[in-house]
């Protein structure tokens, strides 16, 4: 009897189907480190955008290794240390070898995100490092005197106010939230100590939150070399198959059409939140020159 064969590139695709070649698979993550959705779709990463896309990339059954190209300006710590526990659980469930490759910049966050693997390799350009903690407002209170608006807050709780950008800044708030930087600073640290070990240059002070290059991060130990994804996975798996991986868009989106309409009235307020957004993302890939 004639037994019908499927082509190899569609029987790797079936459920359960073994692939020829082993996979490499390669997971984008570029963007601000964000809890919210973003400006422009897969501008922003966090750990719900990225879910999806790192089960799928940890679930070939011949798969060789999982690639990260990290291009981020870093933001949240919480969102850094979520997706990067995430990454941490699957390699440790699946047996296999996580490799970085920063591409223009791995800074704060996004440096986070790249210790989550086994081996991190940079571009001899990439902007690499920022272990540190940042935080940005602005102090509105002259302007709203200067025209004679009146602001109306009403708190229960002492401290419910603190920072306030329309109320003059107090030291003790100050000292608290340097308090909650510090924090974060020596969680941080431990994260890239952990990760890192004693491929650490101990003779330079690495967490000032100073940036370097790809070239510079090599010889301090916060890389293990330089290149790119396509020369070292090519050299370390020349048998595996390099393969994509990408989130799967709405359906909406997939046959491109916007989301919902805006409730009636909400329009205006949507584009405020998506101009300063905007601009957020913006001023964070603005300090490192891009």
């Amino acid at each position: 009897m004639d037994v019908l064969r499927l082509p190899d590139r569609v029987a790797s695709r079936l459920p359960g189907a073994k692939p020829d070649k082993p996979v490499v698979s390669l997971v984008r993550l570029h963007g601000v480190i964000t809890p919210s959705s973003g400006p422009v779709p897969r501008s922003v990463i966090n750990a719900a955008s990225v879910e999806k896309t790192l089960e799928r990339a940890f679930a070939p059954e011949r798969l060789a290794a999982v690639a990260l190209l990290v291009n981020s300006p870093g933001g949240s710590p919480t969102q850094s240390a979520l997706v990067a526990d995430r990454i941490r659980g699957l390699a440790d469930e699946k047996g296999v070898p996580v490799l970085a490759f920063c591409e223009d910049v791995a800074a704060s966050g996004g440096y986070w995100l790249a210790c989550a693997a086994d081996e991190i390799y940079a571009h001899p350009t990439s902007l690499v490092g920022s272990i540190g903690v940042i935080s940005q407002s602005f102090g509105l209170d002259g302007l709203i005197e200067r025209w004679g608006v009146q602001r109306r807050l009403y708190t229960a709780g002492e401290s419910k106010s603190r920072l306030d950008p329309f109320l003059p800044e107090k030291p003790e708030d100050v000292v608290w939230l340097r308090g909650l930087q510090d924090q974060l600073h020596d969680l941080f640290r431990e994260w890239v100590s952990t990760r890192r070990g004693d491929r650490l240059d101990t003779s330079a002070d690495l967490f000032t939150g100073e940036v370097w290059t790809g070239a510079r991060a090599v010889e301090l130990g916060l890389v293990d070399g330089l290149g790119t994804a396509r020369g070292v996975l090519r050299e370390r798996f020349p048998d595996a198959e390099p393969t994509p991986v990408e989130g799967r868009r709405p359906l909406l989106a997939r046959l491109g059409l916007g989301g919902p309409p805006a409730a009636a009235g909400g329009f205006g307020t949507d584009v405020l939140l998506g101009l300063a957004q905007a601009a957020e993302v913006r001023s964070a890939w603005a300090r490192y020159g891009l």
